[in-house]
């Protein structure tokens, strides 16, 4: 199995066509399970291209012959199915991937399906943000905690975008805190610009 610091090495969500290539380098250098799940962030350096046909033919050709692959799958095609404006059918993958995860023990990528069902079920998305930070609370390695990041700033936005602008700004608040102990400098940014607008949004709205 990849090690998520493999992984991060190699991608630039900024630059998905570079990280494309990267990806492909890695994949070439690998064999059996690890060469699958590189190919599975191939496709998703494809999806994020807007090139979903041609990263659909990619999963289909992955043996989903371990549960790490399986989740991976699932994972790359609900995000698929997420962009191309399906949330309906990225809906059952994200399950998928959750509870296979969560079977076998791999609380990175289980975390990564709870934070993903919170965007494509949005009628959900509290429960979902609920379970994924209960998972959090019994998790100790920082690379696995800065998924607290995003799930309080997609918490945020949600609440944001129902006029729920007191919880918002709660959600980003505890967004800035995570991203202060675990985030990246792009998410203590965007943690702040996530604050301003929110409080500019109360402020706008009167007493």
């Amino acid at each position: 199995m990849l090690a998520q610091a493999s992984i991060d090495a190699v991608w630039d969500f900024a630059d998905p066509a570079g990280s494309e290539a990267r990806l492909r380098e890695a994949a070439s250098a690998a064999e059996g399970v690890e060469r699958s799940e590189w190919e599975t962030q191939i496709a998703r350096a494809l999806g994020l291209q807007g090139r979903f046909a041609e990263a659909d033919a990619l999963l289909d050709g992955i043996p989903v012959d371990t549960p790490v692959v399986r989740v991976r799958v699932a994972l790359e095609r609900g995000r698929l199915r997420t962009s191309s404006g399906q949330a309906d059918a990225a809906s059952p993958l994200f399950r998928e991937a959750a509870a296979v995860a969560a079977a076998v023990g791999l609380t990175f990528l289980r975390v990564d399906a709870l934070h993903m069902l919170a965007i494509a079920e949005p009628a959900h998305a509290e429960a979902w943000t609920r379970e994924a930070l209960a998972v959090l609370d019994g998790v100790d390695d920082p690379r696995t905690l800065r998924w607290a990041v995003a799930v309080h700033t997609d918490a945020g936005w949600t609440h944001f975008d129902a006029g729920r602008l007191v919880d918002a700004l709660a959600a980003f608040l505890r967004a800035k805190e995570a991203a202060a102990r675990w985030g990246t400098p792009q998410q203590r940014e965007r943690a702040e610009d996530a604050l301003t607008r929110c409080r500019a949004a109360i402020a706008a709205s009167g007493p």
